[in-house]
């Protein structure tokens, strides 16, 4: 499947021009023409890499940038005719993952893209963990479920994270009580049974209509096989 980039650009004939390089690379492109406009999409669309524009109508590329830190890793290539150090200084340590000057060159970009989707991927790989709709990220933290975040305490965000890792192994209370707390276990199963209980109303209220933990009776818990 061909990766999806946003790009967030207000000047209509850049924008369509970068629209059309990167379709014509075999790239899903599309477009925004605001900042607000852009967030909108970025919250209800995941994307392989975002091109940014710093001087936006209505809300500028740096605030757009700090605030999609806020619930998204993904690449972000800023794109302005500012070519201060201290500018793009200033951006990288927002989250920036590259910079570009204009007025720039279609294929150095194209290449830009090519690597930092790359080298994104390879990260993405090893951190996310899925189970259906259902996404983990070990390095951020940040679980979601088809992009709608879920606020988990650290210890729901711990035993979902060793369900996911052991995708189909039953877990006795005994097993999530010592693996989680770090304590000897001693039949007090009212932890883990209210810990269980609290991300399964948390997923439910992200997607209603699916199962993610399943009870195994007398033994423990795991992943839904339905």
């Amino acid at each position: 499947m061909s990766k999806r980039i946003l790009v967030i650009e207000d000047n209509t004939d850049i924008n369509m021009m970068l629209i059309n390089a990167l379709s014509n690379a075999d790239y899903q492109a599309h477009a925004a023409y605001t900042g607000i406009d852009g967030l909108n999409k970025l919250q209800h669309t995941q994307y392989d890499l975002i091109l940014l524009d710093i001087m936006l109508p209505d809300k500028n590329g740096d605030e757009l940038l700090k605030e999609l830190r806020t619930f998204s890793t993904c690449p972000v290539i800023i794109i302005s005719a500012k070519d201060a150090v201290s500018i793009k200084i200033d951006l990288l340590k927002l989250g920036a993952d590259d910079y570009v000057t204009k007025p720039f060159d279609l294929d150095e970009l194209i290449a830009r893209v090519e690597t930092n989707i790359r080298r994104s991927q390879n990260t993405y790989d090893v951190c996310l963990l899925k189970y259906k709709d259902l996404t983990l990220n070990t390095e951020t933290k940040r679980t979601a479920i088809n992009e709608i975040e879920i606020d988990l305490t650290a210890k729901e965000y711990s035993i979902l994270e060793l369900l996911l890792t052991h995708n189909g192994k039953v877990f006795t209370k005994a097993n999530l009580y010592e693996s989680i707390w770090g304590e000897d276990y001693l039949g007090d199963d009212n932890a883990v049974k209210a810990h269980i209980s609290n991300i399964r109303s948390k997923l439910k209220s992200a997607n209603p209509h699916e199962e993610y933990i399943e009870t195994v009776w007398g033994l423990g818990y795991r992943l839904y096989k339905g």
